[in-house]
């Protein structure tokens, strides 16, 4: 059962105070409820879902490793679309650390980038063949501490929009900041999402609990 609110399509649970949370962010091309059907796999029973629409199907519109501001205006609105939504999430009094961001490849990029900007103790982010976004890191933007957020961050060897060097320039800065993070190179992976990445995603999801 699909919700449609202004750019956003939501799913799973009523929304309170005391839900878990997972956004899901699409990649290019993509739609919100393309995306949503990815939860068909994960163990969300109890969670809220949130998607956001990007406008004709893209965040921003060249690679997410070109020069910023060849992606501008179009990335500084879709940080602030992600951001209008945690902060809709914190306002309605959903603590952090039960907001979870997913996204695959531009929407894991989108989803790096944002939370690496607004660090702080998230459930997870789940990061599927995405990297922090721009030619060069600008590391001014990421001052913040993730306090032991988990982050899985994945890609393919060779992958066709995200190389191996992002994800690892990527790892080291949110650790440096906090996050305990596992990283998965896969070896000639197509660009898509392994049943390794979802059961890897499951733990962040429903870790065991601790008798």
């Amino acid at each position: 059962m699909y919700t449609h609110q202004k750019n956003v399509i939501t799913a799973g649970q009523p929304l309170t105070p005391d839900s878990k949370v997972l956004v899901m962010v699409h990649g290019r091309g993509a739609t919100a409820q393309s995306i949503l059907e990815l939860a068909n796999h994960l163990p969300v029973e109890g969670f809220a879902l949130f998607a956001p629409q990007a406008a004709q199907h893209s965040w921003y519109p060249y690679s997410f490793m070109a020069p910023a501001d060849q992606n501008q205006p179009a990335l500084d609105s879709a940080l602030e679309q992600l951001d209008d939504l945690v902060n809709s999430l914190l306002a309605q009094g959903v603590k952090s650390e039960n907001i979870y961001l997913l996204g695959f490849s531009q929407g894991a990029c989108l989803s790096s980038e944002y939370a690496t900007r607004h660090a702080k103790r998230y459930g997870g982010l789940l990061l599927f063949t995405g990297g922090l976004i721009g030619q060069q890191l600008e590391t001014s933007n990421y001052q913040e501490d993730f306090a032991g957020t988990p982050v899985l961050i994945t890609t393919g060897d060779p992958d066709p929009h995200v190389p191996v060097s992002r994800v690892e320039e990527t790892v080291a800065m949110m650790e440096k900041m906090g996050a305990k993070v596992t990283q998965k190179i896969y070896k000639g992976r197509p660009h898509t999402i392994l049943q390794e990445e979802i059961n890897l995603a499951k733990e962040i999801l429903s870790p065991a609990t601790v008798s």
